[in-house]
């Protein structure tokens, strides 16, 4: 009876990041876009601030990877989070699936495996979405005039 109840619970409620196939890892990502900001790191306290500055691939709207596949070519600093990223990355957002599942939470309700819908993230003002500028047009040594404090307080609007 347990592995009949545990087969209809949704896959990161039973399996370990390390656990998951490509496609299930892949899907946890909620389109936020939260990952594509460009961020500071004071280099003596080691305190990340996010900037609004967006990589040049995100789509300022969809919050997508306007070359997911080979975003390397263009941006070979991208970072590939994988189960080690998350468990050593500071600035993932607190709404993070991937934190999320890692710190054994649940999923919020506007994640589309939860909701059903893409568009939750963004209509419960989570994402990124139409909050940037693209890296291409801010000098990098601007950006702190782009500091911004809406990724690390998303958590706070979700109920």
């Amino acid at each position: 009876m347990a592995d009949r109840a545990e087969e209809q619970q949704p896959f990161w409620k039973t399996k370990r990041l390390d656990e998951m196939d490509a496609r299930e890892w892949e899907s946890l990502c909620d389109g936020c876009g939260l990952c594509c900001l460009n961020k500071l790191e004071d280099w003596e306290t080691g305190e990340v601030a996010f900037t609004s500055v967006a990589c040049r691939l995100l789509d300022g709207h969809s919050c997508q990877c306007s070359d997911y596949e080979d975003r390397w070519k263009t941006v070979p600093e991208c970072i590939q989070l994988d189960v080690e990223g998350v468990k050593e990355i500071p600035w993932l957002p607190p709404t993070c699936a991937y934190r999320l599942v890692h710190e054994g939470h649940d999923l919020y309700w506007w994640h589309y495996l939860v909701s059903g819908d893409r568009e939750t993230v963004h209509q419960a003002g989570i994402s990124a979405r139409d909050r940037t500028v693209s890296e291409m047009e801010v000098p990098v040594e601007d950006y702190e005039d782009y500091i911004i404090e809406w990724p690390v307080l998303t958590g706070e609007k979700t109920g």
